[in-house]
Parts: C-alpha cells; structure tokens; sequence
C-alpha cells in the first residue's frame, strides 16, 4: 500500500492520526521523499519549516 501525505506538516504515513504533528487530513497525491534524521542542523528542514525526525513528502496536493 502506497502511504499518504499529511497536508499540514507532509509527513509520510498510513492515514488516521498523524504521528509528527496530529493531523488527520490526509492526501495520496504527493511527490518526492526526504527523510530527516536531526532536523535541527538541517537546512532543508529549515525551509520546510520540519522540526521533527521522520519522512517526510517534498510536495503534497
């Protein structure tokens, strides 16, 4: 099964409750994949605006 994109924070997952921010809107139109291990010394995380590890969709409709 193809996981889903939160559409508040982009995190990657099964649907339900997000795991990263709580959300429970979900998308399966996304593209691209970065996974962050210590986003706090990141700056792609920066952009993002991620302040938590994880996975994490680059562009979510």
């Amino acid at each position: 099964m193809r996981k889903q994109a939160c559409k508040s924070c982009k995190g990657l997952g099964d649907g339900g409750t997000c795991k990263l921010c709580g959300g429970q809107s979900w998308s399966m139109s996304w593209q691209g994949r970065i996974t962050f291990l210590d986003p706090k010394k990141s700056f792609i995380a920066h952009n993002m605006g991620v302040k938590k590890p994880g996975e994490y969709a680059l562009k979510v409709r």
